[in-house]
């Protein structure tokens, strides 16, 4: 009992530092390459726990409602997942990147045709904001991706992605799977207790999250030492989209108040470049799997630094 006990008052701990914990997975992956190559087989693991424990902590209730209105989802979703794709692939057009440096292009279609991160519920837990709203756009931006992330890479790759079909009964299968999880957890132990461990299951998250973190430094340390310039240049490219894409996305969103656009900024910012990833069988060239973990550093990075902002947002919501 007193190592249950220990074990639930650590998962607290960290559900309550989750954004700052998270944040330095990413340098405990660069500071020790071992781990990240033990963590690697893992990566699909941690995403489908990621969003079981979303739809764990989401109330059912909460959820049914935003289905119920669906309309800012709509909006949402049409945004996050057309008018931003096709605005970002003119732009990466018009600079060239196509013809000079196209691995790297490849790289920016895909992460601009994903849906966002199966993580966004957790991370909106984190910080204060609504976890239903955008567990239920999550989930609409992610049925729709395969259609979506066909046309788009038709477009500006001149080839479609993957079959439709089997791109979308394999994001059907993880969703619902996680979702069935979710509701016979939930059933087995009733949404009192859940709602009594809201930071412990936080924690797992976190856990969770660290896990996908770690794992995706994989050789990024070497490459930093080999040629630092890239490096900083893709992490500050990564950066630059990740922000413009939230900020814009609050100004856009603001009239349905400021946090729950930034839940939907959130979305928008951080896409799941790994869903796409196993979409193209990991054929992809060296830019592009170093372009893949550097935009971690945003994912995991700024929710601690706009912790701060996220919380007064949802204090006047």
């Amino acid at each position: 009992m007193k190592l249950l006990g220990a074990l639930a008052a650590a998962l607290a701990l960290i559900g309550r530092h989750g954004t700052l914990l998270a944040a330095a997975s990413i340098f405990v992956g660069l500071a020790v390459p071992a781990l990240a190559a033990a963590f690697k087989p893992y990566l699909g693991e941690a995403i489908v726990v990621m969003l079981m424990l979303a739809f764990l902590r989401v109330d059912p209730a909460e959820l049914r409602h935003h289905f119920k209105r669906p309309g800012l989802i709509a909006v949402a979703t049409f945004w996050a997942m057309l008018v931003v794709p096709a605005v970002l692939g003119v732009v990466f057009l018009l600079f060239g990147l196509d013809q000079r440096l196209p691995g790297l292009y490849l790289m920016l279609v895909l992460q601009m045709s994903a849906p966002g991160l199966m993580s966004s519920p957790a991370l909106a837990a984190l910080l204060g904001l609504d976890v239903a709203l955008t567990l239920a756009s999550l989930i609409v931006s992610t049925a729709i991706t395969p259609l979506t992330a066909s046309l788009f890479t038709y477009i500006f790759l001149d080839t479609a992605l993957a079959s439709p079909v089997s791109f979308g009964l394999r994001l059907f299968l993880i969703i619902a799977g996680c979702a069935l999880a979710g509701a016979i957890i939930r059933r087995v132990i009733g949404q009192a207790f859940i709602e009594s461990q809201r930071e412990r299951i936080d924690g797992l998250s976190v856990l969770a999250m660290s896990t996908f973190a770690i794992a995706a430094m994989e050789g990024v340390a070497d490459r930093f030492r080999s040629d630092p310039l890239l490096v900083i240049e893709l992490t500050a490219l990564a950066f630059t989209l990740a922000l413009a894409s939230i900020a814009i996305t609050v100004v856009v969103f603001s009239r349905v108040g400021r946090a729950r656009a930034f839940a939907i900024g959130l979305i928008v910012g951080n896409r799941n470049i790994g869903l796409m990833l196993a979409a193209t069988g990991f054929a992809v060239p060296d830019i592009a799997w170093l372009y893949f973990a550097l935009a971690q550093f945003p994912i995991y990075l700024l929710p601690h630094l706009l912790k701060p902002l996220a919380k007064k947002l949802a204090a006047h919501r």
